[in-house]
């Protein structure tokens, strides 16, 4: 038992030794957040996000990269059908849905050439704010899917598209029974586009 103990203790302490002995570079990003939600009569929502990251370089081609992003979501002019009450007939209001999140990834780099990256990997995404009347889900996970230039300098050009995957809303209350050019259904999940840059800051 103490021998595992022991190993287990040992192989622990070489990883973080290893880990530290990589080139780490911390980082910041930010810049433009495109996003809707799927399956609704909605309008793309333009707002913002920002974060910082620790770039993992594992090899001359390849980084872990670690981010903590604060992400502005939602969509806008959502067609919602309701029953007014006052004359109790059908009617339709448009509402902008607006849903905050701390998105927290692990992001695969790959680096060819003179800089291009490709970039995957999940997130979870824990929600700060929104102004929904019926949720499903308060937080979401997602997969994110990008490319970005990097220069010598550390500046970095980056456009990003992210998925979620869980349905996040009520469309029992959020529904629209109009077919034109839209498609509504049940499950309503997260599409957000990012672009923008990041700068990482030179390891000491």
């Amino acid at each position: 038992m103490k021998s595992k103990k022991s190993t287990l203790i040992l192989f622990i302490f070489f990883a973080i030794a290893n880990l530290h002995a990589q080139d780490f570079k911390p980082g910041l990003r930010g810049g433009l957040s495109l996003s809707t939600i799927s399956e609704m009569h909605a309008n793309y929502r333009p707002d913002f996000y920002f974060g910082g990251f620790g770039e993992i370089n594992l090899t001359k081609k390849y980084a872990l990269q670690p981010e903590i992003n604060y992400v502005r979501q939602g969509s806008n002019n959502v067609a919602r059908n309701y029953t007014n009450p006052e004359t109790n007939t059908q009617s339709v209001e448009h509402l902008d849905l607006k849903l905050d999140y701390l998105s927290i990834s692990m992001i695969n780099k790959f680096t060819f050439g003179q800089g291009f990256q490709v970039l995957f990997g999940p997130s979870l995404d824990v929600r700060l704010n929104d102004n929904l009347v019926l949720r499903k889900n308060y937080n979401d996970i997602a997969f994110n899917l990008g490319l970005g230039y990097r220069m010598p300098s550390g500046l970095a050009f980056e456009a990003r598209f992210k998925k979620g995957f869980l349905d996040i809303l009520d469309s029992d209350y959020y529904t629209n029974d109009s077919n034109d050019h839209y498609l509504f259904g049940d499950y309503n999940t997260n599409i957000n586009f990012q672009i923008g840059i990041s700068y990482s800051f030179k390891a000491k």
